[in-house]
């Protein structure tokens, strides 16, 4: 029996930035039909506009759908949505922005209705997004709202994943946002990403200090020593191995980062700034909720948006990624479930087998 391929939802972002430009060149390639069955949502005629500007791409047909369960194997598929009047391309406009949540609603209430099995957002502005209705601060939070569970920004790529402990915050606000608790509950959080999504058995962490020189010995800070190390000291206690705290200039620079299978880091430029200099074409998967969503690791690029410069590899990759993950966690999952039901089940089968067998053996016998 043919397996039946996933459906990936994949949202616009902002129609006036590089969003439909490194969706179609990503799509353009055959053997993502052959991988996953793609649902694009967004403006047909937002698409149509950037693939006449990208000089180089492989002739694909587009199906426009209503509905994600209707997507056809073997097609690229649209749902029409997130339309504008005008296609600015480079420019910032609260019209592109309105745009942009349209499609990401759609594709997020697809997903929660189980007619898509992952979701991968193109990038949009987090200013020109703002209405009554939509208040978040970014993606990350916005999933965080609609989907189960507490969501965790990781960057990742083959060779570096790095999660956060706080996300979008103003540097000011960082400190009293760290606590035992938090840096505790992400680790856990890591350590079940690494196992469920990324299929590492047991996973090593790297925590980072918050302060320089991990605070010098309570010179430059005391975060470390009354915060961050007893977080690690009782995450160590509870079977998760962590290890710190790091400075963040010495794990990245030394190569050390590269001993271990996660890094916890405390802010948002503590951790992407490495990660995207040692990463350029990495992707932001938002963890630990019930669905998966991932992201290229960049934003909408207005500088060059409809020049046919955008380079599509995080897209593809944040494509990639979300196809592996979901197969990760139904792997672990039917790897981890409880072997009762397994065995009486097999139980079951052996003894109407066994009575059949008996049966057929009396038959003969009557004969």
């Amino acid at each position: 029996m043919t397996e039946t391929k996933l459906k990936i939802g994949i949202t616009q972002g902002d129609p006036n930035g590089i969003g439909w430009e490194v969706i179609l060149k990503t799509i353009s390639n055959p053997l993502i039909t052959e991988l996953c069955t793609p649902v694009l949502y967004g403006s047909e005629a937002a698409m149509n506009h950037y693939r006449q500007t990208i000089a180089e791409l492989e002739r694909f047909e587009v199906v426009k759908v209503q509905a994600a369960e209707e997507a056809i194997e073997g097609k690229v598929n649209l749902v029409e949505c997130g339309s504008l009047e005008r296609i600015e391309p480079g420019k910032a406009t609260a019209e592109a922005g309105a745009a942009a949540v349209e499609a990401l609603q759609q594709a997020t209430a697809a997903l929660k209705a189980g007619q898509l099995d992952a979701v991968v957002t193109a990038p949009f502005v987090k200013e020109t997004v703002q209405s009554e209705k939509f208040r978040y601060t970014g993606h990350t939070e916005f999933f965080g709202a609609e989907l189960e569970g507490e969501p965790m920004m990781i960057m990742c790529s083959e060779r570096l994943r790095v999660g956060l402990v706080t996300k979008h915050l103003p540097i000011a606000e960082i400190p009293r946002h760290i606590t035992r608790e938090k840096i505790l509950k992400d680790l856990e959080a890591l350590k079940r990403s690494l196992k469920e999504d990324f299929g590492v058995v047991a996973p090593k962490i790297a925590v980072l200090a918050l302060n320089p020189h991990a605070g010098d010995g309570g010179l430059l800070g005391s975060e470390e020593q009354e915060v961050i190390r007893p977080a690690i000291e009782k995450a160590f206690e509870q079977g998760i191995l962590a290890f710190g705290p790091f400075a963040a200039d010495g794990l990245f620079a030394s190569g050390s980062y590269t001993k271990y299978d996660g890094v916890l880091a405390m802010y948002h430029d503590q951790g992407l700034a490495p990660f995207k200099t040692l990463s350029p074409d990495g992707v932001n998967f938002t963890a630990s909720l019930s669905e998966v969503r991932t992201s290229p690791d960049h934003g909408t690029a207005f500088d060059i948006a409809g020049q046919d410069k955008a380079d599509a590899q995080s897209m593809r990759n944040a494509l990639y990624m979300a196809i592996d993950i979901v197969r990760n966690r139904r792997a672990y999952a039917e790897w981890s479930a409880n072997p009762l039901p397994k065995a009486e089940r097999e139980r079951t089968r052996r003894d109407q087998a066994r009575d059949a067998e008996r049966a057929a053996r009396q038959g003969e016998n009557n004969a």
